[in-house]
C-alpha cells in the first residue's frame, strides 16, 4: 500500500499509539513495523489472538509479561567474546525465570485462548541455565560456592582482612593524640590513618596522599605495609577466578544463544500482543468479520481519534452496488466518513480491533487509495486541482477489484461544468476496473449520475435545517444538499435573494447538463436602491394561497411552487381547464393554474425581443431548427421531452 494514502488516513498514529502501548524493545520493534496485511487467513489469525488476548485482560487477568531489562544488549553481546557481567547474569536470570511464569500462566489458558497461547507453547525451557546461574551469582555479586578455589581464597582474604583490621585498631590507640580523627581510611586501595602535619615524622610509613587545607597527612603505617600486600595478592587471585567463573558462564549462556533469541521474540510478540488488546479496550473495539468480495459493513463505526463522544457511523457498500457517493453541507461529516471507512479497514487489515459494534464486516483490500485534502504544495507551486489529479492518476495507475478508493470533493478546484464531467469518467473507470469507491461530493449533477447508473448508489450526510446543526449521521440511498440556501435564509439573508439565487442555480445546472445555454434569466430591475433595497416584487411566503384569478401568466412568468418550495417558469400558459406547462430544473411539469403564485413577471426578465427558446430548447434542437429554416434535411427531427 502506498505511504501517501496511508499518511492521508493516518495510518501513522495507529502504528504510534501501539507502540505507546508497548514495555519491551522487541514490542516496540514489532509496533514500528506494523503494516496492513493482504492475505484473509493471516488477518483472520492476528484478529483472533487480539480479541482472545483482550477479553483475558478485560476478565482482569494480568499476564505476566517478563522483563526484558538489559536483554537487548546481553544477546547483543552473546558470541563476541564478552564475558558477562553479575549484573548481567541477574537480568538474564531474572527473564529466564518469567519465561518460565510466562509458560505455566498460558499453558492454563490453552482453551480460553487457543491461539495466543500457542506462543507460549513454542518457548524453551531454560531451567538448566537458570540453575547455573543461580549458583554462582545472587544478587549481582558471585558466590563462594561459584568454585571450589574461589571458596579457598576468599577463606583466606577474610583471615588476611581481619588481622589487617586488629593491626590497625591497635595503632589508632597507639597514635591517637597524633591523629586528627580515630578512623581508618584509604588512599588508592590502601588503608592510612589520617595524621596531623606537625607529627608526621612520629608515624613510621609512607604518605599517600594530603587534605586540601595541608593540615592531614594520609600515612600508609609501616607496620601494615606486608599484610597489605599480602591481602592485595588474595585480592588479585579473587579477580582472576571469578573472571574463570563468570566466563565458564559465559559460555554457557552461548550454548542457550538461540533458545534465549527465540524467547525474547515470544515475548516480544506477547508485549505487541497485549499493547494491541489494551488499545482495543480503550477503544471499546471489537474483531470484524472478513468478506472476500469487497463488501462492507459497519455498524455505529467511531473514528479512533476524534476527540468527546463521535456520532456512531452506519456505512455499507453489498452485492448490489460497488460506489457510494456521499453528500452533505460542509462540516457535515462527509470527509470523517471516508477517514473512518479508511483507516478501519487499514486497522482491521493490521490485525487490530475496530471501534465498531459486534457484526460488522470489512473488506480485505490489496490497496486502500486516498485522495483527501488537497495536498497544495508551494515549494512545487501546484494547485488544488493539480493535486487532485496528480493523487487519481496514482490511483488509477493501481486501481483494480481488490482496491478501496476514497475521493473527497470530486470536481473541486476547477471549472465546474469540465470537473464534474472528469469526476464522472475517473468513477466510470473505477467502476469498470470493479474497485469499491467512496466520494463526496456538492455537484447534483454527479449525485444525479450516482443515482441513476446501476452499481452507484447515493448517501447523505444528515443536516437539521431548524438549529443549522449537522447531525452527522449517514442516510443511506438518498442525495443531500449542501444546504446553502437554507443556510443563508436563517442567517438572514434576504428572501429575494435566496429565490434569486434558487433560480439562477436551476440555470445553471441546465448549462452544466448541455440541455440548454445558460438559463439564467436577467435580474429584475431595481427602483431607487439606495431607498429600497429590496428588490422588487417580493418573494412569495411559504404556505400562502394561490393566485388570484386576475394575474394572469405569460410565457417566461417564473411562477412559485408552494407545494415543491421552488419556482419554475411558464412554458405554456393555462388552458381551458386551468392547466399550464412551466420549466423548473431541467424539467416540464404539468400544473394547475391554482397551484401556483406568480413570482416576477417576464417583463422584469427579459427584453421585449428576448428569445425564449434560449431557455427552453437545448442547444442541439436550437440548431436543428435553424438548419431546417434553410432547407430540408431528410431524418432531421426535434424532439422534446415529456411533460408530466
Amino acid at each position: 500500500m502506498r505511504n501517501d494514502s496511508l499518511n492521508k488516513l493516518e495510518y501513522n498514529r495507529v502504528v504510534e499509539t501501539v507502540l505507546s502501548y508497548t514495555s519491551t524493545y522487541m514490542g516496540r520493534r514489532l509496533a514500528e513495523r506494523l503494516r496492513p496485511s493482504t492475505e484473509p487467513s493471516v488477518i483472520a489469525g492476528r484478529l483472533s489472538e487480539t480479541e482472545e488476548t483482550r477479553q483475558l485482560i478485560a476478565k482482569g487477568m494480568h499476564v505476566p509479561l517478563p522483563s526484558m531489562e538489559g536483554m537487548e544488549e546481553l544477546l547483543a553481546l552473546l558470541g563476541t567474546g564478552y564475558v558477562l557481567s553479575e549484573t548481567q547474569f541477574g537480568q538474564l536470570a531474572t527473564f529466564v525465570r518469567s519465561c518460565g511464569q510466562l509458560q505455566r500462566f498460558m499453558a492454563g489458558k490453552r482453551d480460553a485462548a487457543p491461539v495466543a497461547a500457542a506462543y507460549a507453547a513454542s518457548m524453551h525451557d531454560l531451567a538448566g541455565l537458570l540453575r547455573d546461574i543461580e549458583a554462582s551469582v545472587d544478587r549481582g555479586r558471585i558466590l563462594d560456592g561459584a568454585s571450589p578455589e574461589l571458596s579457598r581464597i576468599r577463606r583466606r582474604l577474610r583471615v588476611a582482612e581481619d588481622k589487617l583490621q586488629r593491626r590497625l585498631e591497635s595503632l589508632l590507640s597507639r597514635y591517637a593524640d597524633l591523629l586528627q580523627e580515630r578512623l581508618v581510611s584509604q588512599r588508592g586501595g590502601r588503608y592510612v590513618l589520617p595524621v596531623k602535619k606537625e607529627h608526621r615524622r612520629r608515624v613510621p610509613g609512607s604518605v599517600l596522599d594530603e587534605s586540601s587545607s595541608g593540615q592531614t597527612v594520609f600515612v600508609e603505617p609501616a607496620e601494615t605495609g606486608a599484610l597489605q600486600m599480602d591481602l592485595a595478592a588474595l585480592q588479585a587471585e579473587e579477580q582472576r577466578e571469578e573472571l574463570q567463573i563468570l566466563a565458564n558462564l559465559t559460555g554457557e549462556a552461548e550454548r542457550y544463544q538461540h533458545e534465549l533469541s527465540i524467547n525474547a521474540e515470544t515475548v516480544g510478540h506477547y508485549d505487541f500482543l497485549l499493547a494491541k488488546a489494551k488499545w482495543a479496550l480503550a477503544l471499546d473495539a471489537r474483531p470484524a468479520s472478513l468478506s472476500a468480495d469487497g463488501t462492507f459493513a459497519l455498524k455505529a463505526a467511531r473514528h479512533p481519534f476524534l476527540a468527546g463522544r463521535p456520532v456512531p457511523l452506519d456505512v455499507a457498500v453489498d452485492g448490489s452496488y460497488r460506489s457510494l457517493l456521499i453528500t452533505g453541507p460542509n462540516t457535515g461529516g462527509k470527509t470523517v466518513a471516508l477517514k473512518t471507512v479508511g483507516l478501519l479497514t487499514l486497522m482491521a487489515q493490521s490485525g487490530l480491533l475496530i471501534p465498531a459494534a459486534a457484526g460488522s464486516t470489512v473488506a480485505v483490500y490489496r490497496a486502500v487509495e486516498a485522495d483527501i485534502g488537497d495536498g497544495q504544495s508551494l515549494d512545487r507551486s501546484l494547485s488544488t486541482f493539480s493535486s487532485h489529479i496528480r493523487n487519481v492518476i496514482d490511483i488509477l495507475s493501481a486501481a483494480d477489484a481488490e482496491t478501496l478508493v476514497l475521493l473527497d470533493e470530486l470536481a473541486t478546484g476547477t471549472d465546474p461544468g469540465e470537473g464534474v464531467g472528469l469526476s464522472i469518467a475517473v468513477l466510470e473507470e473505477l467502476h469498470r476496473r470493479g474497485a469499491v469507491v467512496l466520494a463526496t461530493t456538492h455537484f447534483n449533477e454527479i449525485k444525479a449520475y450516482a443515482g441513476a447508473t446501476p452499481g452507484f448508489r447515493n448517501a447523505r450526510m444528515a443536516f437539521d435545517e431548524d438549529s443549522l446543526q449537522p447531525l452527522y449521521r449517514l442516510d443511506m440511498g438518498e442525495a443531500g444538499d449542501s444546504y446553502a440556501f437554507v443556510i443563508a435564509r436563517k442567517l438572514g439573508i434576504d428572501e429575494t435573494i435566496v429565490e434569486r439565487a434558487r433560480v439562477i442555480a436551476d440555470g445553471l445546472r441546465a448549462g452544466r447538463a448541455g440541455a440548454t445555454a445558460p438559463v439564467i434569466p436577467p435580474a429584475p430591475p431595481r427602483e431607487n436602491v439606495a431607498a429600497k433595497p429590496r428588490l422588487a416584487p417580493p418573494a412569495p411566503k411559504r404556505g400562502t394561497g394561490t393566485a388570484r384569478p386576475e394575474e394572469a401568466l405569460q410565457v417566461g412568468d417564473v411562477v412559485w411552487i408552494p407545494a415543491m418550495n421552488r419556482p419554475a417558469v411558464v412554458y405554456k400558459t393555462p388552458d381551458e381547464r386551468g392547466n399550464l406547462v412551466v420549466h423548473s430544473r431541467g424539467e416540464k411539469l404539468t400544473l394547475n393554474r391554482k397551484r401556483v403564485r406568480r413570482y416576477i413577471e417576464s417583463k422584469h426578465l427579459y427584453p421585449d425581443d428576448y428569445d425564449m427558446d434560449i431557455v427552453f430548447e437545448t442547444i442541439e434542437n436550437r440548431k436543428k431548427r435553424k438548419i431546417m429554416s434553410k432547407r430540408h434535411v431528410e431524418g432531421l427531427a426535434i424532439e422534446k421531452p415529456g411533460e408530466d
